[in-house]
């Protein structure tokens, strides 16, 4: 009788072996591996003929194992284990096992766009952990990207050669009327607005782009508070004391009593992810980014 040659004996068949073990019969381990009941058969047959032993005993009741084919799963369990524990090895090594992204971002990014990402991506990579840092400045964020204290950056799109970016989504930004005004329409106009003292971010993106935009105006308009809080800007249009301009998804999530209006101009800030273009990034870095593109238009920017 020849030697058996371990190199002709498939993983699939001892796979087939332990369903067949476990279930009892070849209809329920077809079905648990979804294969048909005929692959199964066959895989388990032309084991029983590379070692030539009886591994099963067919019967109307279903299939057991016999004396042989008991220490035979013994041994296939181990060896679907040990392939199981190379899998995982290789994917820690890759970074989506064990892997961890640092992010940067801004308050409202972290509130509304990144719960989601973050949700999606443990689903499928649960032992990657994930550190958020907020900022309130974009030059911070890029700071923490290129001093390496960051992987990603996720807040108004950043732009320069030495980051790769992608746009996310618009946010628009709305004027927000305290609970008394009598206006009650969608679209302000300029002399409406006029009517109100102004509150604005005094972060210096988000306040520069505003003031930019009030310049445009053909009245005077009057900025009375630039603060730093988004929810202390809303506080203060709850107790009727200024009208305030924010970005919509820092205003979230908007008191019922307030109006939202538009601006009589068209404003809004661009969202993105960007890291920076010359670093080292590991596939756990990549693996969020994929996640973060499911939360909207995800799409590469040309740096400029």
């Amino acid at each position: 009788m020849s030697a058996i040659d371990p190199a002709r004996l498939k993983v699939s068949q001892l796979r087939a072996l332990v369903a067949v073990a476990e279930c009892g019969n070849f209809s329920s381990a077809a079905l648990n591996l979804e294969l048909s009941q005929s692959t199964i058969s066959h895989a388990i047959a032309n084991l029983e003929a590379e070692l030539g032993v009886v591994l099963l005993k067919r019967g109307r009741n279903g299939a057991r194992l016999t004396p042989i084919g008991e220490r035979i799963v013994t041994q296939a369990e181990q060896v679907l284990q040990l392939l199981a524990e190379i899998a995982h090895e290789a994917n820690r090594a890759k970074g989506l096992q064990g892997g961890h992204v640092r992010i940067a971002c801004f308050r409202s990014v972290a509130t509304h766009l990144l719960p989601s990402a973050i949700a999606r991506l443990q689903n499928l990579f649960p032992e990657i952990q994930i550190s958020l840092v907020e900022f309130g400045e974009l030059y911070e964020i890029e700071r923490a990207l290129l001093s390496g204290q960051a992987d990603v950056g996720v807040s108004e799109l950043l732009n320069g050669l030495e980051f790769e970016a992608w746009e996310i989504c618009e946010d628009d930004y709305v004027v927000l009327l305290p609970p008394d005004a009598p206006l009650k329409c969608v679209q302000l106009t300029w002399a409406q607005l006029a009517e109100y003292p102004l509150a604005v971010s005094a972060h210096d993106s988000c306040g520069g782009r505003i003031r930019r935009c009030l310049q445009t105006a053909d009245v005077p308009l009057q900025v009375a508070y630039e603060i730093r809080e988004d929810s202390t800007i809303i506080g203060m249009v709850q107790q009727g004391l200024s009208a305030a301009i924010l970005p919509r998804m820092a205003a979230e999530p908007i008191p019922d009593r307030l109006q939202v209006c538009r601006l009589p101009c068209h404003l809004s800030r661009t969202l993105g992810a960007a890291v920076a273009r010359d670093a080292l990034h590991t596939p756990a870095v990549y693996a969020f980014l994929d996640a973060l593109r499911e939360t909207g238009r995800f799409s590469p920017r040309v740096a400029v």
